[in-house]
């Protein structure tokens, strides 16, 4: 019986060591821009910074879209070519790419393309995110069958707005997650073990809510209140969450850049006008 403890806990070391690592306060980390406090008038969506050692970002603020139609995919292929990136950033899993440039985004959206082009290149990738060291993070600070019905919650809508799933194509989506939560969520399979506590949990905190994969997408806004929303804790969890990405993200983004990469990066476009004066400070430093 020893032998899966010892391997979790070998599994678990690079995410605690990670989350001490980040944890531990920069100057920088002060110039993060908060939720709280409300965007400029006129945000800057992309960010870009070139250093005398030869180091270079480029960080491309997107819109969440599946629509191969959609402007932004062209002015994505156009600053790859003019960042000329010898590594590649995107947001979320690595879910990979499909054969065609239709096929990703269809099926990817942005991050799936930024992962395109880096491939037909030959490029390395890797995500912004760190999102074991995020979880633990996050569960030294909210209840956890609060935070694991964020997270099922929060994929739900994602499912459900993104990707025009059925409620059966969420729910088994739902299985799978939940199957898989007690190696992607340790300790986790105390609580929410199947779609039908998932149901009654959803049913503890929303009693006249309607249905769990009806979750509003405000609920998920790290900019609102979850008092304001109705979502109870949910927006709350998102806040710390996206503070919590966006500490990892800048400091990525700037290790790289100052040991001579040139960085092409895409995410959510509210993130780069929330660490562009982290990142300003960090490639500053001498």
């Amino acid at each position: 019986m020893k032998q899966p403890v010892v391997l979790l806990l070998a599994a678990l070391w690079p995410a605690t060591a990670a989350l001490a690592q980040i944890t531990t306060p920069q100057p920088c980390d002060q110039q993060l821009r908060s939720y709280a406090t409300p965007l400029p008038a006129k945000p800057a969506w992309t960010y870009t910074r070139a250093l005398p050692a030869g180091g270079s970002v480029y960080y491309f603020g997107a819109e969440h879209s599946q629509d191969a139609a959609h402007a932004q995919f062209a002015r994505i292929k156009e600053a790859f070519a003019q960042a000329k990136p010898t590594v590649v950033l995107f947001e979320g899993p690595n879910r990979g790419a499909d054969s065609t440039e239709t096929a990703t985004i269809a099926r990817l959206g942005e991050s799936g393309y930024v992962r395109f082009l880096a491939k037909q290149q030959n490029l390395p990738v890797e995500s912004l995110e760190n999102p074991v060291a995020e979880y633990q993070y996050l569960k030294s600070k909210f209840d956890l069958e609060q935070l694991k019905l964020f997270y099922l919650l929060r994929e739900a809508q994602r499912l459900r707005t993104r990707t025009k799933a059925s409620p059966e194509q969420i729910t088994k989506a739902m299985e799978t997650l939940l199957a898989k939560s007690a190696q992607m969520l340790p300790g986790s399979d105390q609580v929410i073990r199947t779609v039908p506590e998932l149901a009654a949990a959803y049913q503890k905190y929303w009693p006249a809510g309607g249905n769990w994969w009806e979750a509003p997408a405000a609920w998920f806004d790290p900019m609102a209140s979850s008092a304001s929303t109705g979502g109870k804790f949910t927006n709350d969890i998102n806040r710390a969450s996206s503070e919590f990405r966006n500490l990892y993200m800048y400091r990525l983004i700037a290790d790289k850049a100052r040991a001579g990469q040139r960085v092409f990066a895409v995410v959510g476009r509210n993130h780069v006008p929330a660490q562009a004066p982290a990142l300003d400070c960090a490639l500053s430093v001498k």
